[in-house]
């Protein structure tokens, strides 16, 4: 199962259903870990739940939330709790359609100009000297040893890498760094569904900034481009570049697209 907004009815946590206190509650998107994040009430008090399973912790996204908002558009945290089933944080909504919302699929052109632009933004937004939280490689492939046994799946592998099977091979690759272009707050999950869009076809916030750290500016690009094919097909990754202000960089992009095929 990937990421998606769910396609068929589920369960609600009984947490969730009493903090909605009555208020009307739909399911809006479920992640591959079991997370999901519920839409509180129908108007545009909206709250959104984000629920996860013990073995998700909610808290560092809580962290990094807090620390962004003062800065960007992130959600706002109202409040968190935890039971013995998982972890919940609740948010106040923010403007805006997600990227994979239908209106966005079928206008791919304006979703990908609003995915890049947004990103540079909040590139240029959150100050590096100031930011608590590591994204850096050196981090992340601490994490990818841990799971050196594992292999990677076919739909895993970015596209020119396809030989490397394994996260064993991949950390091969992966000892080779490539010196950083500049150094960012990253978002550190820049797929299309974390970008919300405005009516007027701009980037008004992003989401989902559970990994957010500082890191060279390519380990969002090379993710955010690799998702237009996941979520767009063929063909955009030159029009989110132009709208990050960037030129393509082949390498940076295969190196922290199989960093991310096996980190955390």
């Amino acid at each position: 199962m990937i990421a998606s907004a769910p396609g068929a009815p589920v369960e609600v946590p009984p947490a969730v259903r009493e903090i909605a206190g009555g208020r009307p509650i739909r399911a809006v998107w479920r992640n591959e870990l079991g997370g999901l994040t519920f839409r509180v009430g129908a108007d545009s008090r909206a709250l959104f739940v984000k629920w996860s399973p013990v073995e998700l912790p909610l808290g560092p996204e809580v962290e990094r939330l807090r620390w962004s908002a003062s800065h960007a558009a992130v959600p706002r945290v109202l409040d968190r709790g935890a039971d013995e089933a998982g972890e919940w944080m609740v948010t106040a909504g923010l403007p805006g359609l997600s990227a994979v919302d239908d209106r966005w699929l079928a206008d791919p052109g304006t979703a990908v100009r609003a995915i890049g632009s947004g990103l540079r933004a909040l590139h240029e937004a959150l100050p590096v000297p100031d930011c608590p939280f590591d994204w850096s490689v050196e981090r992340r492939l601490a994490s990818a040893r841990e799971r050196s046994a594992e292999p990677i799946g076919p739909a895993e592998r970015p596209p020119g890498l396809e030989h490397v099977t394994s996260v064993r091979e991949a950390l091969r690759v992966l000892a080779d760094i490539p010196p950083a272009d500049r150094v960012v707050v990253c978002h550190g999950d820049a797929c299309a569904p974390n970008t919300l869009i405005g009516d007027d076809g701009r980037c008004v916030g992003h989401v989902d900034l559970g990994s957010l750290g500082v890191a060279d500016r390519w380990a969002d690009l090379a993710v955010a481009t690799w998702a237009t094919r996941w979520n767009y097909g063929p063909g955009w990754e030159e029009s989110l570049l132009d709208a990050y202000g960037v030129d393509p960089d082949p390498d940076r992009t295969a190196y922290y697209r199989l960093l991310w095929a096996v980190s955390d």
